[in-house]
């Protein structure tokens, strides 16, 4: 039974794979892989199993999903500051969501694991490989920094566990655990990435027999998303999360169909299991209120009871006159707000958010009470790729947030009643 296990996985691995590395030498790729199989696991079995049951809860409309961090953690940022700083605005957002909504707030960090970056191009405006996240190669804009290297993976994981240490700690000294990867439920902190390199997300799988069938249960993070650009129906992302028991989340854009939506669905949910599956729009303000609603109505309609969040940044993302990569705060709660009048009318559950945020007194997006405009971007523009709102803008964010759910909430516990 388990070797037909391991025989889907070597399918998988074998399909096409897009946004992957060309490492110089295979041989040095293949001894990274095999050493990180042998290092020790990022996050415990307990802790995934008791993520997969609130996330049940609010695909059952009876909690609500707040996932946010870095665009890309960085090997030169993962110091305790920023990971505390981090931290403590994640879970300053739950507490104005939960006290605002009367919802519990299920947390999970983009933090321990988000080191490896899609990207639109191969190559840089200088001709260089694209930087692809620490994980891969370095930022420094030189050939020898861009080269990849398959045993930064080395170096990835030792910061993501370095990480889950520090998130461990944070909890324990904010009454969230006992340090043995038990919590007590709502202050549980959980830590998510996109399963983006497929040499890194092979390494560390076990064995779980604890669902419906067995499957293998990824070591690397809690939660794990498919992205934009890796969601082939016929590509290796997609067969490799359908393997995995770990929580699976997948970004859909613009361009996803009802039907491909539905296609999605029946992959990485065969079993009905709610919330086994997160579908993340990220349509863009100006195109939510019409794209969203067919999807949702297809899938709803399939009986699957999917977290239906909204990553409203990755749509809203544009260059500013002056250069700059950056997103608009009144833009971003704009889709917020379109995400949610979509589920009010179709009388579904909207589940949760997915935003790139830090603690860091950055001046990445504009807009807020501290009125950041495009002049002020170039002050403390320190993303390692996409433009995250800063401590302010976020907690900014938490306070619209329950007044665009209200109306949802309300309706959704009078049915309960």
């Amino acid at each position: 039974m388990f070797d037909r296990l391991f025989d889907r996985l070597e399918a998988a691995l074998a399909k096409p794979a897009a946004q992957q590395p060309i490492w110089g030498d295979p041989e040095q790729a293949r001894d990274a892989v095999a050493l990180l199989s042998r290092a020790e696991p990022i996050v415990t079995p307990a802790e995934t199993a008791r993520l997969r049951s609130r996330l049940a809860a609010v695909a059952r409309g009876e909690a609500f999903l707040l996932q946010g961090g870095d665009c890309a953690e960085t090997f030169a940022a993962n110091t305790e500051a920023h990971v505390r700083a981090n931290l403590w605005t994640l879970v300053d957002m739950a507490a104005v969501l939960a006290r605002r909504t009367g919802l519990p707030v299920v947390k999970v960090a983009r933090m321990a694991g988000q080191y490896a970056k899609p990207r639109s191009q191969a190559v840089d405006a200088l001709g260089l490989p694209v930087y692809r996240g620490d994980m891969v190669n370095s930022i420094e804009p030189t050939l020898a920094a861009r080269t990849p290297d398959p045993y930064r993976m080395l170096r990835a994981h030792a910061d993501a566990a370095r990480a889950m240490a520090l998130v461990r700690s944070f909890g324990n000294g904010n009454g969230n655990g006992n340090g043995n990867g038990e919590g007590d439920g709502d202050n549980d902190l959980y830590v998510s990435h996109e399963a983006l390199l497929l040499d890194y997300e092979q390494s560390l799988l076990r064995v779980d027999t604890s669902g419906p069938e067995p499957r293998l249960a990824s070591g690397l993070g809690h939660f794990l998303w498919i992205g934009e650009r890796t969601r082939q129906l016929d590509g290796a992302h997609i067969a490799f999360a359908e393997l995995l028991s770990n929580p699976i989340g997948l970004k859909i854009g613009p361009g996803t169909s009802p039907e491909t939506a539905a296609a999605y669905v029946r992959r990485l949910d065969p079993h009905r299991e709610p919330g086994r599956l997160t579908l993340v729009s990220r349509m863009g303000h100006g195109q939510v209120r019409d794209v969203l609603p067919p999807i949702v109505e297809k899938v709803t309609a399939s009986g699957h009871q999917v977290i239906w969040q909204c990553d409203p940044m990755h749509g809203n993302t544009y260059t500013s006159a002056n250069g700059y990569k950056t997103r608009n705060l009144r833009h971003i709660t704009d889709e917020i707000a379109g995400f949610f009048e979509v589920h009010r009318r179709l009388g579904t559950h909207p589940g949760g958010i997915h935003i790139e945020v830090t603690g860091d007194d950055v001046t990445e997006c504009l807009g807020g009470a501290a009125g950041t405009t495009e002049a002020d971007l170039p002050a403390r523009y320190h993303t390692a790729c996409d433009p995250r709102l800063n401590a302010e803008q976020s907690m900014e964010l938490a306070f619209s947030v329950p007044e665009m759910a209200a109306a949802d909430i309300t309706d959704f516990e009078a049915a309960l009643r």
